[in-house]
């Protein structure tokens, strides 16, 4: 849960309130692909809780990685406006909150300052993730995402809160998601 609050510790409230007002739950069974490897992504989502599997074809559909409540699943095909690389698919039922490509796209075109906010955040994130993945190829001296430098105290519990406040909106117990990231 962690990465989300780094993500959201760049957002303002302004932002926090966008997203929750242009985002949609929904509902996943578990199987449910959220991303296909190699087909467009009209979608990025935000795990408010359950557990997706993250997959690629080139490695006979072997799993590389487990994403969890808080966890970004989508952010490198809307960073680069590529194709994706990998299947995310729901392990069991999840809840994610799904902010539309057009709509997010259409905000970073009239607002710079989210414009900026936004993709620090998800620059934060995916550097978070690179350093987790170096750690977990062995290489020694490196720091993984547990090892990352968090945002000021006063950022991560406002995150912490936003997170929560997220959660609440989206009628998802803060409860639930903590468990699911275990």
């Amino acid at each position: 849960m962690q990465k989300v609050l780094f993500f959201l510790s760049e957002l303002n409230q302004d932002d926090i309130n966008w997203l929750i007002q242009t985002g949609e739950r929904r509902d996943i069974s578990s199987g449910t692909v959220l991303i296909w490897e190699n087909k467009a992504v009209e979608t990025l989502y935000i795990m408010l809780q359950g557990t997706v599997v993250v997959s690629i074809a080139a490695m006979g559909d072997k799993e590389i990685a487990r994403l969890h409540s808080g966890d970004i699943v989508g952010e490198m095909s809307f960073v680069e406006d590529r194709l994706p690389s990998a299947t995310v698919k729901t392990f069991e039922p999840s809840i994610v909150l799904a902010l539309p490509r057009a709509a997010l796209t259409q905000k970073i075109n009239q607002d710079v300052g989210f414009a900026a906010r936004f993709y620090r955040a998800l620059a934060i994130l995916l550097s978070s993730r690179l350093r987790g993945t170096v750690k977990q190829l062995g290489y020694p001296n490196q720091s993984g995402p547990s090892d990352a430098t968090p945002p000021a105290s006063d950022d991560f519990s406002l995150a912490e809160v936003r997170f929560s406040h997220l959660l609440e909106q989206f009628g998802v117990s803060a409860v639930a998601a903590s468990l699911s990231d275990a």
